[in-house]
């Protein structure tokens, strides 16, 4: 504990592949420790309290809204950035559909659409559907987002 009565520890994290060790406060969400300790800013700091997704990471396969979270959860779990993917088909499929405008939420929706190619391969619409609600999108519509998904379903 500092002077100030903040609890500090170390934290060993795997991110996109890679252990990272942060000195961070208990208090500190994911989606801080991304930006300000690794240099990982492609998760946004939107509403920062869960409703936007422009925050979302994928955590042991799974999308979560970073800024909900906090970093001392993390311990001993796989977590994928925006800056992780590498090159994957829903990237290729975001642009090839015009799945986005500004940008700002993009990231957001891509971790969300990623990990629901990878654990629902064979989604219907009704699924695609429910998975998109968790992120919001300012300037488009879904229907380019949904075209993305289904695309990138239909290769594997």
């Amino acid at each position: 504990m500092n002077t100030r009565g903040t609890f500090k520890c170390e934290l060993e994290m795997l991110v996109n592949g890679r252990r990272q060790n942060v000195t961070i406060r208990s208090a500190d969400t994911l989606l801080r420790v991304l930006r300000e300790h690794l240099g990982l800013t492609g998760a946004k700091a939107g509403c920062e309290n869960g409703d936007c997704g422009a925050c979302t990471v994928i955590v042991n396969g799974l999308p979560i809204k970073s800024c909900l979270m906090l970093a001392v959860e993390t311990q001993g779990s796989s977590i994928a950035t925006i800056e992780g993917l590498q090159n994957a088909p829903i990237q290729q499929a975001f642009i090839d559909k015009f799945a986005f405008q500004c940008g700002f939420c993009t990231p957001g929706f891509i971790m969300v659409c990623h990990a629901l190619v990878n654990t629902q391969p064979n989604a219907d619409e009704d699924l695609i559907k429910e998975w998109l609600q968790s992120n919001i999108c300012r300037c488009t519509g879904y229907e380019e987002i949904r075209e993305a998904v289904r695309s990138v379903m239909t290769l594997e």
